[in-house]
């Protein structure tokens, strides 16, 4: 599913499935700390939150910050955001709660593309002039838009050793925090991966509440 250009957020997912479908995503995937490096690429989970990097024209992080909210930044090539003339302020109108000084530092850095947040059962971010194309959101945020895209999305990962359709019912037990370590087992292995780093996925199935669980990330 494309998304408008620039992004609308009434598009987005509501949080919980964002974050349902990315932190699967990231807990398949999912490899030990001392490979993952320095610079990790694909979807990880951390202290920090959710996070995509694609080692080239795209990152993106999502943080749940309590009480039913949620921040969302990132840049891809595409936006035109911080080269807008005259100059956008990504933060105009945002709350206090956003991790402001991360956001400034990324700022000052020219590394930020946009920024979205959720509060009271809304997504919302600062206003765009008529002129802006595009903010980087699509290219950004389209793969995990519906169950489907992120199925492909997860597909894709896994070199086609696994279809869409297996795919999106692991999916939608993590949208339903249904996910187990017997069902990520068995997804493992007919994926073509028996021997992946289980200790680290058992680890994130756990850090990402998709088992029913507490999120802690």
């Amino acid at each position: 599913m494309s998304l408008h250009r620039p992004g609308l957020p009434e598009e987005l997912p509501d949080p919980e499935l964002l974050w349902a479908r990315w932190a699967a995503i990231a807990v398949v995937t999912a490899q030990d700390p001392a490979e993952r490096g320095r610079y990790p690429t694909g979807c990880w989970l951390d202290g920090g939150g959710l996070h995509f990097d694609d080692c080239g024209c795209t990152w993106w992080t999502l943080v749940r910050a309590g009480d039913g909210r949620a921040v969302l930044y990132g840049e891809d090539e595409s936006s035109d955001v911080k080269w807008h003339k005259p100059p956008i302020d990504m933060l105009a109108g945002a709350p206090d709660w956003l991790p402001h000084r991360t956001l400034r530092d990324l700022l000052e850095g020219y590394e930020l593309g946009c920024v979205y947040w959720y509060e009271n059962g809304a997504w919302a971010r600062a206003p765009y002039p008529a002129s802006l194309a595009d903010d980087g959101l699509d290219c950004g945020m389209a793969r995990f838009a519906t169950l489907e895209d992120a199925a492909a999305e997860l597909a894709g990962y896994l070199d086609g050793e696994v279809d869409d359709q297996s795919a999106a019912e692991l999916l939608a037990h993590a949208e339903q925090h249904t996910l187990t370590r017997e069902l990520l087992d068995a997804f493992r292995i007919a994926s073509g991966n028996p021997d992946g780093a289980t200790s680290a996925m058992a680890a994130d199935l756990r850090r990402s509440g998709l088992d029913g669980g507490v999120a802690v990330g």
